[in-house]
């Protein structure tokens, strides 16, 4: 896909790798950028900085993607006063760091910022798509969809819920131009894995597994992603080496599942 004279909506665009592309995409010109965030201050500041490579509107939004109705909105709101929707980047999401022992408000709360919000846009969006010809999805899942994340188990599972929704997008709507990817990185050095203000100690084990293992820069997956976009790859692997453990579990899960056993017994040791 080439991002010049595109529309482009992202959530999660007030920082992280949402900040990030948007960065990365206004390099390519497009028409119109809209970022939406539940930081509205946030997505403004963004919006200001690269509003100069973008050729038409640059635009915030107060989105809380969590929220049913929300996404639809969004939808419709830059449908009607921005223009047709190119590329939607379902890129919000949250960790809870928590086990299967979570109530079921914060199952509930993390279902729905991480799975459900991509439901609901592709809901919005794929008819509109269908009826032009075409259109792009790009979602924010995580290595922890191919593989896992210690010690998060809604972070894990609504993970892996976003990788299997997407590939079915992917797969039912391919053929009358509707094109999907999914971008699975590992460790990046987002606000998610590095809250502001953190002291380091009591660590949660699943940040604390991330943060032993390669952490690279958001820019970096934004750079990925632009040459997964080019490609029109599904899977956008910002880490390498994911490919590579994915493969592995999935040829032998139940030797992989005993080696993340040794991981986390030492992390936990």
């Amino acid at each position: 896909m080439e991002l010049a004279e595109q529309t482009i909506v992202i959530t999660g665009g007030a920082s992280g790798i949402g900040a990030a592309l948007a960065r990365r995409f206004a390099e390519e010109s497009p028409a119109n950028l809209v970022l939406a965030d539940r930081d509205l201050d946030g997505a403004r500041a963004v919006a200001q900085a690269v509003a100069p490579g973008v050729s038409g509107q640059c635009v915030p939004r107060q989105l809380d993607v969590g929220r049913d109705g929300a996404n639809e909105a969004l939808v419709a709101d830059v449908e009607n006063n921005v223009g047709p929707i190119d590329l939607f980047v379902a890129n919000a999401g949250i960790a809870t760091g928590a086990s299967e022992q979570a109530d079921d408000g914060v199952w509930g709360s993390i279902w729905d910022i991480n799975t459900m919000a991509h439901v609901r846009a592709a809901r919005a969006l794929v008819p509109l798509w269908l009826e032009r010809g075409g259109g792009y999805l790009l979602t924010t899942a995580s290595a922890a969809g191919l593989l896992t994340n210690l010690g998060d188990a809604p972070y894990t599972v609504t993970k892996a819920a976003a990788v299997a929704f997407a590939e079915w997008i992917s797969i039912t709507y391919g053929d009358r131009g509707i094109k999907v990817s999914c971008l699975c990185p590992q460790g990046v050095r987002t606000p998610l894995l590095f809250p502001p203000g953190e002291d380091g100690e009591d660590t949660p084990l699943a940040a604390e597994v991330v943060r032993s293992m390669n952490i690279i820069e958001p820019d970096e997956v934004a750079e990925a992603v632009i040459a997964g976009l080019t490609d029109e790859r599904f899977l956008i692997l910002p880490h390498e080496e994911v490919g590579r453990y994915a493969a592995h579990k999935g040829t032998d899960r139940e030797r992989w599942m005993a080696g993340m056993r040794k991981l986390q017994a030492s992390l936990e040791g």
